[in-house]
């Protein structure tokens, strides 16, 4: 199977959970660490799917990296290679299909709730499940692309993920974990500082119950992320039971395993 392209672009919004993800299913996975100087591809032919992750950047700076990862989902796209876009990912996938980014209208920074649409597409990904709790760090916004569904949305954020065929968009952070929230408050606690509001916590309430919050957004990334890979080239799901005892919520008496094909 050929690996998953990762393009990362700040250490602090590494991949994360996402890696524990793969690892644990055997997804080969490739990272481009364009904060350290790398170069992100162009061409997903050599690539089972690709991942943007966030950016301090914003995606209207038009630097060159950005073109290149434009490039490189567009081809993906057209090869039916899935794409999964993080915060600024979402905003770049949502820029390649033709809708603008935009400043939002306040900074959301810090846990929040977002609600889940009834479109059949936000069911396929979220469960029946109508409300979560995420991560969001992001002064920006994107339109819902022609030919998407809105997925999430939120109270300081209409547009929180969209989706189309294979490919999901998310204006918020499933990949975080404890030590890197704790790393993001470190290295930017002054865009906290600055902009402390309704729609901005401050670093103890987004440090506050932190490894249980982090914990059950894991276990919402792991449907989201099992979703997105069956999808993936090479791999087929296999339906196996799952006993009463850990029968996930919902009522549903079916677990799905991503395996290797």
């Amino acid at each position: 199977m050929q690996p998953i392209a990762i393009c990362r672009h700040d250490a602090a919004q590494g991949p994360g959970h996402l890696i524990d993800f793969f690892d644990a299913h055997a997804i080969p996975w490739r990272l481009f660490a364009v904060d350290a100087g790398e170069t992100p591809p162009t061409r997903a032919g050599d690539y089972s799917g690709v991942v943007i992750l966030g950016s301090p950047a914003s995606v209207n700076d038009g630097l060159s990296w950005m073109r290149r990862e434009e490039a490189l989902v567009r081809d993906a796209m057209r090869l039916e290679r899935p794409v999964l876009g993080h915060c600024f990912g979402g905003q770049l996938l949502a820029k390649t299909l033709g809708a603008r980014v935009r400043r939002n209208s306040v900074p959301h920074i810090g846990w929040g709730r977002v609600l889940v649409t009834r479109f059949d597409e936000a069911t396929e990904w979220f469960g029946q499940r109508r409300e979560l709790e995420l991560f969001h760090w992001h002064f920006d916004t994107f339109e819902i692309p022609r030919g998407a569904k809105r997925v999430l949305f939120g109270t300081y954020c209409m547009n929180k993920g969209f989706a189309i065929g294979p490919h999901l968009g998310l204006q918020s952070h499933l990949e975080v974990t404890a030590d890197s929230v704790r790393l993001w408050c470190r290295n930017d606690g002054d865009e906290i500082r600055r902009n402390v509001s309704a729609s901005v916590q401050s670093e103890a309430e987004i440090l506050a119950n932190l490894d249980a919050r982090v914990s059950a957004l894991h276990r919402l990334a792991d449907r989201v992320y099992r979703r997105w890979a069956e999808h993936l080239p090479g791999w087929h799901r296999v339906i196996v039971p799952v006993l009463p005892h850990s029968r996930p919520r919902g009522g549903e008496s079916w677990g799905e395993r991503i395996m290797h094909a």
